[in-house]
């Protein structure tokens, strides 16, 4: 832990934006607004009190504003709210930064599965595949276990772990990581790295919002990696005849990667709607509705109540596809990705297939902490029509398929081939 807090502390002669004050506000408002927005409050097992005491206590210590956004990360994710997250001002976002590479957990291991081109990487030569086994001469797993995890807010254990080995290479912008890699064949050697990328550039990695591949036995395979792409839906109308000409038989809907944005719910039920011929009904939602009357003595329900909306329904889009459908999700389908896993169950359309989705999902609102800090923290809880919540838990696949560390190093895509198996079983009749 203190190693990696360290990478992130300026030099000294970096002067400090927030005085001891300004940080004591940021916990206050912090601990606060939380209490009083976060939607699962009900479900937060840590001892809140006793966080706003310690992170008081840590604030009025002379520390650079990096190192106090740490803190406040650390506080946050004890609500094991998947889509809160703290945003410093900008000058804070430019000094975090962390090398082009993507990186991908796997049986709680770290992969590299990409990187960005560029003069330092040719010489590094990250190799695709190749295990994170050390970060700065620590072991990878203790790094993300003790450094890394108790910043990320999630609700499950598989969705915290990818989320932090996602960004476990986070430091100070410019300082160089030194890691200990095993390439696919068992050679471990040495790769120093710098981090370039900050929080407010753009990543250099960023797939396409739609992707579509044609498999073999007319599948199309469609991974959707942003629903809040304004021009995704129309993206994806572009795609379709091109990749049917009239053969299409089956189709893999795939949102594996869409890691958390809850914008563009509206947009996931529109191309759920290309691939239906009846009406579907979406995801209920309620809200806290606080009521300090209930805080009584003679009104046990302290939490006060619930302001509650009911599912809507979505009319098909003909002409529509009709042959058979399979979705894959992971750990990482979050935000309005697991309000189409909703949809999609409650359309009758097809199997998920792979592993559980995040949990974490609903509407976020922006809170100030003051001095231009802000949080972000879900303020509603999605439902299936029946009432049966995700919240924290994730939405289990019909066909669960783990990924492990062998398929990964043979480049071999268990849960796609699994749904096309089911595909394919449907087109036979079976």
């Amino acid at each position: 832990m203190v190693a990696a807090l360290a990478a992130l502390v300026p030099s000294a002669t970096r002067a400090q934006q927030l005085s001891a004050a300004d940080r004591a506000v940021a916990v206050a408002r912090l601990w606060a607004e939380a209490r009083y927005n976060e939607a699962a409050w009900d479900l937060v097992r840590a001892d809140w009190d006793s966080a706003l005491a310690a992170n008081l206590t840590l604030a009025d210590l002379r520390q650079p504003d990096a190192l106090f956004f740490r803190r406040l990360r650390r506080m946050l994710a004890l609500l094991g709210d998947g889509q809160a997250a703290i945003r410093p001002p900008g000058a804070v976002r430019a000094r975090v930064a962390r090398p082009p590479l993507e990186l991908r957990a796997i049986e709680r291991r770290a992969f590299i599965v990409d990187y960005a081109e560029n003069d330092e990487m040719r010489i590094a030569r990250p190799e695709r595949l190749a295990e994170i086994v050390a970060v700065q001469g620590v072991p990878a797993e203790a790094w993300i276990r003790d450094s890394i995890l108790p910043e990320v807010p999630a609700g499950s254990v598989p969705a915290r772990w990818s989320r932090a080995v996602e960004t476990m290479l986070e430091g100070e912008k410019g300082t160089a990581v030194h890691l200990l890699l095993r390439l696919p064949g068992g050679v471990e050697r040495g790769a120093s790295l710098t981090r370039t990328v900050d929080l407010d550039d753009r990543w250099p990695l960023t797939r396409p919002s739609l992707e579509v591949d044609t498999l073999p036995g007319g599948v199309a395979w469609v991974r959707l990696h942003a629903l809040d792409d304004p021009d995704i839906v129309d993206r994806f109308d572009r795609a379709f005849p091109e990749v049917r000409g009239g053969t299409l038989k089956g189709l893999v809907l795939d949102v594996r990667d869409e890691a958390g944005r809850p914008a563009g719910r509206d947009a996931g039920y529109q191309i759920l709607a290309r691939l239906v011929d009846k009406p579907f009904v979406t995801s209920r939602w309620r809200t806290p509705q606080y009521r300090p009357a209930y805080r009584g003595v003679d009104m046990p329900d302290s939490g006060g109540a619930w302001f509650a909306v009911p599912p809507d329904t979505v009319r098909p889009r003909r002409p529509s596809f009709t042959g058979p459908v399979a979705l894959l999700a992971s750990p990482l389908t979050a935000g309005a990705a697991e309000d189409l896993l909703v949809a999609f169950l409650n359309a009758a359309r097809g199997p998920i297939v792979g592993e559980p989705s995040a949990g974490a999902t609903g509407q976020v609102l922006a809170l100030s902490l003051g001095k231009g800090w802000e949080f972000t923290v879900t303020v509603s809880r999605d439902a299936f029509p029946n009432g049966a919540e995700f919240y924290g838990t994730g939405i289990a696949p019909e066909f669960p398929v783990a990924v492990t560390v062998a398929d990964f190093l043979a480049g071999r895509d268990a849960a796609l081939e699994r749904a096309r198996m089911y595909l394919e079983e449907r087109l036979r009749g079976k």
